[in-house]
């Protein structure tokens, strides 16, 4: 056991071979860890030694990769080194039957590969949390630790989200008719979405036909949908014993991150970050309200239950009724609020909804379900560069008491739709319809 005496004469013992913070001599150019057996200082102060962020680099991506649901099926690129902000994925076009017979002894022409190089732009993102010293010496849970878990649940999140908006903005889309009874009518847009469209079994068998249709490649032989809880429910209610849990694979060591079952030849992962459209928020975080009063055609004043925040001039687009509007005014009164909407072009009722436009025009949120073939997409990878534990000890920047550290990520991330007809985006409505937000 050695004995050290540091600045201001604080005395510990340390064994050999431990590292310890060394503050020297106050000054930037002294501090660091010190290392007791070789007598040296090891590192700068506010760095971790390499296989110390190397190990916490590993972790980070571990602990992140359970959110990172819509990046597990994509083509993969690693982080380009010294290239600009973009990355390169490649598509191959599929050659042409060859019809023509061949002459003997003569060589036909033979054919070359066709190869698009599509470029995706690369983004930074980021958080960092900023710790005390007297935090870490009060705090009864392992406050690193624990922040750790945190910024990882964040990073994975985050990313997931960036690969998630580019598939969800592709141009093959299917929407869930409305059904009611024997009778089915067909929907056709976003809006006209409500609770009585489902995503049912035989949307499966179409939405799995029309990639076949296109010779889409499947996935280790089976096509992929990402899906939320809330469709997943209405689905397996409505399959009944044609839906085969994950558990009773046969192999169910190859399952997927999320993997909850097959249907009609596609595995289905769970994901609550799978895309929902919510009504926009209209005020004071509400993204639906109440009809409190009965209001007659051409009015221009709607009143809805509840003391909402003033906003004197606004410009809100609205749906009233199943019909779309402005809120131009919010004027609170006594447990109600008058909205100055442009002239109601119908009678609305009391008990009518007044909703916010992003997902159906009766407050309906709308689920996107993401049917996938293989290499649909392209991603860039986590390892390499793609995401980055960042620690900084105490005493790092200007920090002259040593006061602050602090833990965070960094990752750089891409993504891009390679063949649109490879995926489709199936928008279907739920029993949960009329509570569920935005995502």
């Amino acid at each position: 056991m050695d004995v050290r005496i540091f600045g201001n004469n604080a005395l510990q013992l340390f064994g050999a071979g431990d590292v310890v913070n060394y503050g020297g001599d106050g000054t930037a150019a002294n501090a660091g860890q010190y290392d007791v057996n070789n007598n040296s200082r090891v590192t700068p102060y506010g760095t971790l030694a390499p296989e110390i962020k190397s190990f916490y680099d590993t972790a980070l991506i571990r602990l992140a990769g359970p959110n990172l649901v819509h990046d597990q099926f994509g083509q993969k690129r690693p982080i380009p080194q010294g290239n600009g902000r973009t990355v390169e994925f490649r598509r191959f076009s599929k050659l042409p039957k060859a019809l023509t017979p061949i002459t003997e002894g003569v060589t036909p022409t033979g054919n070359k590969m066709r190869v698009t190089a599509i470029n995706a732009a690369l983004n930074q993102y980021g958080d960092y949390i900023e710790q005390t010293d007297l935090l870490n010496l009060i705090a009864i849970d392992p406050v690193k630790s624990e922040a750790a878990t945190e910024l990882a649940d964040q990073a994975g999140a985050t990313l997931d989200t960036v690969v998630r908006e580019v598939l969800v903005g592709g141009t093959n889309v299917m929407y869930a008719p409305s059904v009611s009874g024997s009778t089915v009518t067909p929907v056709t847009s976003r809006s006209a979405i409500t609770s009585a469209c489902r995503l049912r079994m035989k949307d499966v068998f179409l939405a799995a036909a029309e990639l076949a249709a296109v010779n889409a490649p499947k996935i280790n032989g089976n096509y992929v949908a990402i899906i939320h809880p809330y469709i997943a429910t209405d689905l397996m209610t409505e399959a009944g014993d044609a839906w085969i849990d994950v558990h009773k694979y046969k192999n169910p060591e190859a399952i997927y991150n999320g993997e909850i079952g097959t249907l009609a030849g596609v595995r289905f992962v769970l994901s609550t970050e799978a895309k929902v459209w919510g009504p926009d928020v209209i005020a004071d975080g509400l993204s639906r309200l109440t009809v409190s009063d009965n209001a007659s055609s051409a009015a221009t004043t709607v009143y809805v239950t509840g003391e909402l925040t003033a906003a004197a001039s606004c410009s809100i687009p609205c749906y009233i009724n199943g019909v779309a509007n402005t809120i131009t005014a919010i004027t609170p009164g006594t447990g109600k609020t008058a909205l100055t909407v442009t002239a109601l072009s119908a009678n609305v009722s009391a008990g009518a909804t007044v909703c916010g436009q992003g997902g159906g025009t009766d407050g309906s949120a709308v689920f996107a379900t993401m049917f996938l073939g293989a290499n649909a997409y392209g991603s860039t990878s986590l390892e390499g560069g793609g995401l980055e534990y960042i620690a900084k000890q105490l005493g790092y920047g200007n920090d002259p008491l040593n006061q602050r550290s602090s833990q965070g990520w960094k990752a750089t991330k891409g993504a891009v739709r390679l063949v649109e007809e490879y995926m489709i985006r199936y928008e279907s409505g739920s029993e949960f319809s009329d509570h569920a937000e935005s995502n």
